[in-house]
């Protein structure tokens, strides 16, 4: 429920597409595999073993260079505002109509 409300919140669907789901589960398995290869001193097989190998993915796509709590928190909130711009516009021109 609580997901769903969130959806309806950010004007998303209140039930997401299975294979939505599936890429949502999918792109989750990814990261927390190269997050705890390059960053919290997993091994490979061990990564392997709780996660899955990422196939077609390799760690030279992203950056995971470590961040400070306040850079992720105002990258966050920066990223927000601007999506919440947008949902907000859309909203309002949607309701003209």
């Amino acid at each position: 429920r609580l997901q769903r409300a969130i959806h309806l919140r950010f004007s998303l669907p209140a039930e997401l597409a299975v294979s939505l789901r599936k890429n949502i589960k999918r792109a989750d398995q990814i990261a927390a595999y190269f997050e705890a290869t390059l960053l919290a001193g997993f091994s490979t097989a061990e990564a392997t073993e709780y996660f899955g190998r990422p196939r077609g993915f390799s760690a030279d796509r992203f950056d995971f260079t470590p961040k400070s709590v306040t850079w992720a928190q105002t990258a966050f909130l920066k990223r927000f505002k601007t999506l919440e711009a947008r949902r907000q516009s859309s909203f309002v021109a949607n309701s003209a109509i």
